[in-house]
């Protein structure tokens, strides 16, 4: 008799990027050098999703040798404006992408990317526009000036499909005030990176106040 092998396991979901830890860290990579032991000092604090943002010549490089060398890190690429963006960020090997803002024809080259990705938005009416598109993710930029928590709050009654990824001018003491929210799943900020510590090279307190910021939530 024919033995009847049961069907395998459907795959198991990868976690969204809000998911991840409490806080995206921002960074900005200004030397290439510092890529891969920046990278490895948040991921030893806790924080494995981190967004190289497209604002320095070397964004890509750095994509690429985390992508390559820190295995535990969950690269991204942020500040995603363009199908350019988009293309050169996947190829590097960013595992999503981050827009401060949307148009259709980012969007649609982001979600036609393969990654996941967090379309930015700052209005009530951006948040419908996505929804509508079955996007249900979303950054909210730039956060402090766009409202706050008082705003967020407040999207949360008539939009509680929305999820949002805040960011921009968020601190480690404000942040817990952001991750209390129903509807946020974690932050972006770069308290954690500051200017002196990048510039010493001192990876020891970038990971310590990783640390710090994973605890928040």
């Amino acid at each position: 008799m024919a033995r009847i092998s049961s069907p395998p396991p459907p795959p198991t979901p990868s976690p969204s990027v809000l998911d991840l830890a409490p806080v995206v860290p921002v960074v900005v990579v200004e030397d290439l050098a510092d890529a891969v032991p920046m990278a490895r000092a948040l991921v030893a604090g806790g924080l494995p999703a981190i967004e190289v943002t497209l604002r320095t010549p070397v964004a890509l490089d750095a994509i690429r040798a985390i992508a390559a060398e820190v295995p535990d890190a969950v690269v991204g690429a942020g500040t995603v404006i363009s199908t350019r963006n988009v293309e050169d960020s996947v190829a590097a090997g960013a595992r999503f992408l981050v827009s401060p803002g949307w148009t259709e024809s980012l969007l649609a080259a982001m979600r036609g990317s393969g990654v996941p990705f967090l379309p930015g938005v700052s209005t009530a009416s951006e948040v419908v526009a996505l929804l509508e598109h079955g996007v249900r993710e979303m950054k909210f930029f730039p956060a402090e000036a766009a409202g706050g928590t008082a705003y967020l709050k407040s999207l949360g009654g008539p939009l509680p499909q929305a999820r949002f990824c805040p960011t921009g001018g968020i601190t480690a003491g404000t942040a817990p005030n952001y991750l209390a929210l129903k509807n946020v799943g974690c932050v972006g900020g770069s308290w954690m990176l500051p200017s002196d510590a990048v510039a010493a090279r001192d990876w020891a307190r970038v990971e310590s106040l990783a640390r710090e910021a994973t605890a928040l939530r």
